[in-house]
């Protein structure tokens, strides 16, 4: 690590102790209150332009300095990362890559400035794993588009500046062809969402969602009409780099909770880290995360470099995302009754865990591209 990039964890450890601390974290959860007055902080502290390149007016620092920031956020508090993840990576990279001169131009600064993030409407009741099965569309309308139809399972879509729909506008389309992307007001005439309550992430808010003849300025969408699916690809490793990185960090954290438990706990005259069981289970689980934090950085290396990542991020995001499911079991089996209590932060750890093994990608369909690669399972089949 770089002296620029550990001197700049440092100032995000210090910002987060003061502005998110472990009980600030604790109360938020129990009270589903994301934390968005942080957009603010991490806009004057820059953090922001250090995803921008330099000919955008960015400090252009590269995505492997951004995966050590996007972990200490998640190191601290996932809550906090993800947010961040939504300004980057849904936001920021999203228009860099696809948008209009003038989206860009206008959406950018607002953007750096931390006056809000965007949201992915994606996911429908039918079309989750198979994106391509996606029912929304999006009609000709003059020079806008009419909009119908639902999505679920959209997070922070309430608080967006904006939301990024994805909608079929060939009528006879079938899988990824047909779809564009459209950004949509969240208080639109016609949109209505209703909260969904969930077991985890209780500060990442998530939305069923109605479009009901919304009408959409052409101006509005993102990329050509029909490459929809393009235009995600181009963003979706930066994204799935950004949530690996983050669980890492959060993998970290369920770490040094359970070992701090094992040092201190005392059975049978000493402490229980003192025995092989339980010294070998917290050996594996830190050998996990290591391994884990190399392929995520390996994977912004290669972002960083041009060279052909969808693999790579798709192995990232499953050996990350697995990685903290068995992590924080094993930290609650450490912990015990301990680890069960409301108050502690390793139960918020396994639960929260239990989402990202299936959001924004399962491990199965990951598993699934992987194969693909190689040249193996579906892709073979045919």
């Amino acid at each position: 690590m770089s002296f620029e990039v550990e001197t700049l964890c440092d100032a995000i450890d210090k910002m987060m102790r003061k502005h998110l601390p472990p009980q600030e974290v604790r109360r938020r959860d129990a009270t589903a209150d994301p934390p968005d007055y942080l957009l603010k902080i991490f806009a004057d502290m820059g953090l922001f332009h250090l995803a921008l390149p330099k000919s955008e007016g960015g400090l252009g620092v590269g995505w492997q300095a951004m995966s050590v920031i996007q972990e200490r956020l998640g190191y601290h508090a996932t809550m906090a990362a993800l947010l961040y993840n939504r300004v980057t990576c849904f936001g920021v990279m999203t228009l860099l890559t696809s948008a209009s001169q003038a989206l860009k131009e206008y959406w950018l600064p607002k953007l750096l400035a931390g006056e809000g993030a965007f949201a992915l409407a994606l996911s429908e009741s039918a079309a989750g794993s198979d994106a391509g099965a996606l029912q929304t569309r999006a009609e000709p309308l003059g020079s806008n588009w009419k909009l119908n139809g639902r999505k679920i399972w959209i997070s922070g879509a309430s608080s967006a500046l904006r939301m990024v729909v994805a909608a079929r506008t060939t009528a006879q389309s079938r899988g990824g062809e047909g779809v564009t992307l459209f950004m949509v007001a969240p208080d639109a005439l016609g949109v209505e969402m209703t909260q969904l309550k969930k077991v985890g992430n209780h500060c990442s808010l998530s939305y069923d969602i109605g479009f009901h003849d919304v009408v959409i300025p052409d101006t509005e969408r993102i990329g050509p009409i029909g490459a929809g699916f393009d235009c995600l690809k181009k963003t979706l490793f930066y994204a799935r780099s950004g949530l690996a990185s983050a669980v890492v960090g959060t993998g970290q954290a369920a770490v040094d909770e359970a070992l701090v438990h094992a040092k201190a706990r005392q059975q049978f005259g000493r402490p229980i880290g003192a025995f092989q069981a339980l010294s070998h289970r917290l050996a594996q689980m830190q050998t996990d995360v290591d391994l884990a934090r190399l392929i995520t950085r390996e994977l912004a290396r290669h972002i960083d470099e041009g060279i052909g990542a969808d693999r790579l991020a798709a192995q990232a995001k499953l050996v990350a995302t697995e990685t903290l499911k068995r992590v924080t079991e094993h930290g609650m089996q450490i912990m015990a009754s301990a680890g069960y209590a409301a108050e502690s932060d390793m139960q918020r750890f396994w639960r929260d865990a239990r989402l990202y093994s299936f959001g924004e990608g399962s491990s199965e369909i990951l598993l699934d591209l992987i194969a693909a690669d190689l040249g193996v399972g579906r892709r073979l089949a045919k």
